[in-house]
């Protein structure tokens, strides 16, 4: 059982405890203001294994089904609206871990190729999210190719929004994790980064090219 099932396994068994009908009339049992709050304990996953809601990957996957759906179904609006709604869910480590066996990273990062600057803006955005500080997200996002779409939108996109998202994107996606950034050299020419063999758990060396392309964003190269 995957950890993040046992872990709301118990606390719903937890909570049922709290809440059964021994523990409301013991007078002895802690409440709150004199009164006992029937949701305490419980949070946003809880609830909706409880109350059979959809779960957060049930969100994820509706999420990205807006995004990829054709533009005649689900107009750019309301691509914008899932994008905002997917972007959240991830925030959250577990579901980022979960967008690989939910086979969500190949089409988000195929996102970064969408004709819409506003799509693609959103998609870099998404995977600054999911790799910050998470390794395992790190790795997926090189496996599927997302480290030269970025670095191609950093560099060449005519978007300026987007090439923002795209560095932040980098930024995070290198930082401790040798492959990504070697991968990321390999994609620069020499007139955008010259000084290649860059150490990944160098914070100052990272720093410096990840400003060598935020310089370019501000010279409109």
């Amino acid at each position: 059982m995957a950890d993040g099932t046992q872990s709301s396994l118990n606390g719903l068994l937890k909570w049922g405890i709290e809440n059964s009908a021994a523990t409301r009339d013991d007078p002895n049992a802690p409440t709150e203001n004199g009164s006992r709050d029937p949701t305490r304990g419980l949070d946003s996953k809880m609830l909706a294994e409880l109350l059979g809601g959809p779960s957060d990957a049930d969100r994820m996957r509706e999420a990205m089904s807006a995004i990829v759906a054709p533009v005649d179904q689900i107009d750019l609006d309301n691509k914008m609206i899932a994008w905002d709604n997917f972007e959240q869910l991830i925030e959250n480590l577990d579901n980022a871990n979960n967008m690989e066996p939910l086979g969500l990273w190949a089409p988000l990062v195929q996102q970064l190729e969408n004709s819409e600057p506003e799509m693609r803006r959103m998609a870099a955005w998404c995977c600054s999210t999911a790799v910050q500080n998470n390794i395992k997200s790190q790795e997926k996002m090189l496996a599927v190719g997302g480290i030269p779409k970025l670095a191609g939108l950093a560099t060449g996109d005519e978007n300026a929004a987007v090439k923002k998202k795209a560095i932040s994107a980098l930024s995070s996606a290198v930082r401790n994790f040798q492959p990504a950034l070697d991968e990321l050299e390999k994609c620069l020419s020499d007139s955008v980064w010259k000084r290649k063999g860059l150490e990944a758990g160098d914070m100052e060396s990272v720093d410096e090219l990840i400003g060598k392309l935020r310089e370019g964003v501000s010279a409109g190269r």
